[in-house]
């Protein structure tokens, strides 16, 4: 069949119009609409083959705009993916799907993300047989955040873990779905369903809700729930579990050393609750599993995993993506040419951010061509894509409206809720002698020092400075005083004698580990004699490591809605309420826990 023989776009979008209506309400069984399917097959059988193989690849591309980017971000297109813009990716790949990137330069401001989302669409619905696009990010809140200030920002998964709130949990998923879809974006990499185990794990951690598995899972399918509220595609990640590594995937290839028997009672309790709730899209993870699959392959490109496990026992029928496959993870055994067609024969839906796309796209097309993959293969994963787009109401209306956005995107009543969802998690792990809270009539003169690590996009940090700055607001006089994650002997000396003319210390820390610098700043601030309050602002395990601090809280992060709830707790304005959501070791002896899950004290 020749191109001019196909459907128009105008009847592409006719034909899906009267399934969208059915398929926009949300439901626990996300059940197809009678005669959906066999519309949708009706639009994959006039694609021609070079189009079906983009619409199952999701790109990265660098730019403010579709088609008049900056010149520095054309350059960046050209050597990365041999196109001037987005649109021009479009029309040489056909992707299906968009990813953005703060360092992509992709998310300045709201109306700029709604207008690079507005012209991602029309230059895809301009195309001959034009689909629109998934336009996708990592909006996890917390430590992974692509879109940041003016939209509203909620504390991460960790700290929503010690609130245990699943109507808080549905409220961030709902309200942060309504601000994307606002802006363009329909489908959020978000929540991490992992089952954070291990403290020493350097790529999940307080991405993670915590450490119990049901409590996990009744927050990752509350927070799914919200997104399906706004109509925007939630996507539990990593599968079949990324919480016990001590490696990241990004730049290693993990083993999971889990038994069969406790993967089923802990890293698979999240995902199945997801499923149930409807989860639009779960992501693999590059991981190996060997009580799941001894053959050494990673888990994105494990048929027994996917095909067998995720979809055959778990009965899951939704799309299922790759975490990046620019990741080291992904590309230890075999090469860039290799992974995608694997990746397909193992089940997989939707190919994430290729380090080459242009690799990526033609082994496909030729693993097609060559009887590697049928092209009724590929049909299976479109369809699934297409139903994913159906059912978000794209095939019917995928344009952006930006007059939404004064109304939707940080407006004061979300701002407001995320500041009350974030009193309700900051915890109490220590609080001797009454150290806590503050007093401004005894402790008026307050030094904040401490880790700063880079804010995560578009919160205002650094945490230091935020912290004294909410101080201040709330009746002390705070100074601020940058002392990073590894402080020096001189700048140890100098944070020492500003806490001399101090009524009182506030040391945020960032995962501290023995014999730190961190430690020693810490060991000498006490010297000094005033009362001395540690806040963790990653990891709560920080409090193993300070042994003699009389008060110490945990924030989960260093985000402004979290640092400024914490300071509200520190001035007793509220009262801390969050409960550990993981276990803390001992130092001393990591076999022995020193506060259990659910420890917290309050005032």
């Amino acid at each position: 069949m020749s191109d001019t023989s196909r459907p128009s776009r105008r009847a592409v979008l006719a034909a899906t119009a009267g399934l969208t209506a059915a398929l926009t309400v949300p439901t626990a069984a996300r059940a197809a609409a009678p005669g959906e399917d066999r519309r949708l097959r009706t639009l994959i059988s006039g694609m021609t083959l070079r189009e079906k193989v983009g619409q199952l690849f999701v790109m990265r591309v660098y730019g403010h705009s579709a088609t008049a980017p900056d010149q520095a971000d054309i350059d960046a297109n050209l050597k990365e993916i041999g196109v001037r813009t987005a649109a021009e990716l479009i029309a040489k790949y056909r992707v299906g799907g968009i990813i953005y990137f703060t360092w992509a330069h992709n998310t300045r401001d709201p109306y700029q993300i709604a207008d690079l989302s507005a012209g991602i669409q029309q230059a895809s619905l301009d195309q001959p047989r034009g689909l629109p696009v998934l336009i996708a990010t990592d909006q996890e809140h917390g430590a992974v955040c692509r879109v940041g200030k003016p939209a509203t920002l909620f504390p991460g998964a960790m700290a929503i873990g010690a609130g245990r709130s699943r109507t808080d949990a549905r409220t961030l998923g709902r309200i942060s779905g309504a601000e994307l879809r606002a802006m363009g974006i329909n489908q959020d990499y978000s929540p991490d369903a992992d089952v954070n185990v291990n403290p020493a794990n350097p790529i999940i951690g307080v991405r993670s809700f915590g450490a119990d598995p049901e409590a996990v899972a009744a927050l990752v399918a509350a927070e799914v729930k919200g997104y399906q509220e706004s109509r925007v595609a939630a996507t539990a990640k990593h599968f079949p579990g990324h919480g016990d590594t001590a490696v990241d995937s990004h730049t290693g290839f993990p083993v999971i050393t889990h038994s069969r028997e406790l993967w089923e009672k802990l890293d698979a309790v999240p995902f199945r609750d997801a499923i149930a709730a409807g989860i639009d899209s779960i992501m693999t993870a590059h991981i190996q599993f060997p009580a799941l699959d001894d053959s050494g392959d990673p888990a994105t490109l494990s048929p027994r995993i996917l095909s067998g496990i995720l979809r055959g026992e778990l009965g899951y029928d939704g799309v299922v993506i790759t975490d990046s496959l620019g990741m080291e993870g992904v590309r230890t055994k075999y090469g860039d040419d290799r992974v995608p067609v694997l990746a397909l024969k193992a089940g997989v839906d939707q190919l994430l951010n290729p380090p080459s796309l242009d690799v990526a796209w033609n082994a496909v097309l030729q693993a097609v061509q060559d009887g590697e993959l049928t092209e009724s293969r590929l049909d299976e994963s479109i369809l699934r894509i297409l139903r994913l787009k159906a059912r978000l109401g794209l095939l019917h209306d995928p344009h952006t409206d930006r007059t939404r956005i004064e109304h939707t995107v940080g407006t004061k009543a979300h701002l407001a809720t995320a500041d009350k969802i974030a009193e309700r998690t900051t915890t109490l792990l220590v609080n001797e002698d009454r150290t806590l809270p503050l007093d401004s009539r005894t402790a008026p003169r307050l030094l904040v020092v401490g880790a700063d690590p880079d804010s995560p996009s578009g919160t205002t940090g650094p945490p230091t400075g935020v912290l004294a700055a909410a101080l201040t607001e709330l009746g002390f006089t705070a100074t601020a005083l940058s002392t990073g994650t590894s402080p020096s002997a001189a700048t140890i000396a100098k944070a020492v004698t500003a806490a001399q003319d101090a009524d009182g210390v506030i040391v945020a820390t960032y995962n501290v580990v023995p014999g730190s610098a961190q430690q020693t700043l810490v060991e000498h601030l006490l010297t000094v004699g005033s009362p001395l309050v540690a806040l963790a602002v990653r990891n709560p395990y920080d409090v193993a490591q300070l042994p003699a601090v009389k008060a110490c809280l945990a924030s989960y992060g260093w985000t402004d809605v979290e640092v400024r709830a914490a300071a509200r707790v520190i001035a007793g304005r509220v009262a801390p309420r969050g409960r550990l959501p993981v276990p803390v070791q001992r130092a001393d002896d990591p076999t022995q826990v020193l506060y259990p899950i659910g420890h917290g004290l309050t005032y």
